[in-house]
């Protein structure tokens, strides 16, 4: 970039800053929502409230079937892109 777009372009910093922020941040957070481990973990936080009748059957088969298919699932990679 040359000097004059980068003068021109400052205003545009913080922009840029905030968005590279979100960026991180939706990230770290699909990382999270797709961690084999983390959703092991709520499969079994799940089956703990099933048995101790905080839930009802229907219930817990419409959350294991959400929590199996984020199993199963595929991460996106960067981008959006397959």
């Amino acid at each position: 970039m040359g000097l004059l777009s980068s003068v021109l372009l400052l205003p545009l910093a913080p922009v840029r800053g905030v968005v590279w922020v979100s960026d991180r941040l939706i990230d770290a957070a699909e990382a999270e929502l797709y961690d084999p481990g983390v959703i092991r973990a709520r499969l079994a936080a799940l089956n703990r409230a099933l048995d101790d009748g905080e839930i009802d059957l229907a219930e817990f088969e419409r959350e294991e079937e959400r929590l199996l298919d984020l199993l199963e699932r595929k991460p996106i990679a960067p981008g959006g892109g397959p």
